[in-house]
């Protein structure tokens, strides 16, 4: 039901603009987007017709150990080895111009305060063309691109509301990278939106990485459970949180009818003696008052 109404309440946006997202997510006139495969909880109910979903899922294409997995959605521990790809594997006919990254993971103790990559770009000369940073130390995210004059453009997130990816609990964090706009939502909240200049079209002819420790190059000791790339700008903002619930836990019910008034209880023991009390003032007249 708490998915439902959030769909329910962003349900306009479809309405209000059905040729731009009606092509972000159910066609691309450039062929760069495969079909993806998502939940259909993500997606469920509010919607009148089916999506045909496009993008990347980034974390079947990257990791190959899975971790815990007594949770409906399995989570992955990192390992040693880079996780680093050509990126013509990852994005064969390149990366859209619009698109939404959205991702699940959480920090463990301790790497809450390490600087990392969550996701990179680079060109054959090792030049960053686009890339996310997370910063436990300051507690920020910052999105680097290329702009089309090739400068290096960076835009960071220093929302208070932030602070709480650190805190070692599951988040989602969620961007939304527009023609003039980048937008962080974190847990299906929209954080901060920033304008910003156009971008330059990505060179597929360099690596592709994720969740590396700027330091060293390895793995960030992080637990990931999803890491995909939708080709339209608008899934950061539609898509619910329901996996982030506890999948015991029911929705809570409708409150009940206040019950009878009940029947008179019993009279109570008798309490205890309560402590002397401090002497009074004297009254009358003493002997020799009366003599005198």
């Amino acid at each position: 039901m708490i998915c439902l109404l959030r769909w329910t309440a962003l349900l306009w946006t479809l309405n209000s603009i059905p040729c731009a997202l009606g092509m972000a997510v159910s066609e691309q006139s450039d062929g760069s987007c495969p079909p993806l495969s998502v939940e259909e909880r993500r997606f469920s109910d509010v919607l009148d017709r089916p999506l045909e979903i496009t993008g990347f899922d980034l974390t079947e294409m990257f990791l190959l150990r899975k971790g815990t997995i007594a949770e409906d959605l399995p989570s992955f521990r990192l390992g040693s080895s880079p996780l680093i790809k050509p990126t013509k594997l990852i994005f064969p006919n390149g990366l859209p111009s619009e698109y939404s990254l959205v991702s699940i993971w959480r920090v463990r103790r301790t790497t809450k305060k390490d600087r990392w990559y969550l996701w990179q770009i680079f060109d054959q000369s090792g030049g960053s063309q686009v890339n996310v940073v997370v910063d436990g130390d300051k507690k920020v995210v910052e999105f680097s691109f290329q702009s089309l004059l090739r400068n290096t453009l960076r835009y960071t997130f220093k929302s208070r509301d932030l602070h709480a990816l650190f805190d070692r609990q599951w988040h989602k964090l969620s961007i939304s990278v527009q023609t003039n706009a980048v937008s962080i939502y974190m847990d299906c909240k929209l954080i901060e939106r920033r304008a910003t200049d156009e971008r330059a079209s990505i060179d597929p002819s360099g690596r592709t990485l994720i969740t590396t420790r700027i330091e060293d190059g390895r793995p960030v000791d992080i637990e990931l459970k999803q890491f995909l790339i939708y080709c339209d700008p608008y899934i950061a903002e539609l898509e619910n949180c329901c996996e982030l619930q506890d999948p015991k836990a029911g929705l809570p019910g409708v409150a009940g009818l206040p019950g009878q008034k009940g029947d008179k209880g019993e009279k109570g023991n008798t309490g205890e003696a309560g402590p002397t009390g401090n002497g009074g003032p004297k009254v009358g007249h003493s002997l020799n008052d009366l003599q005198s």
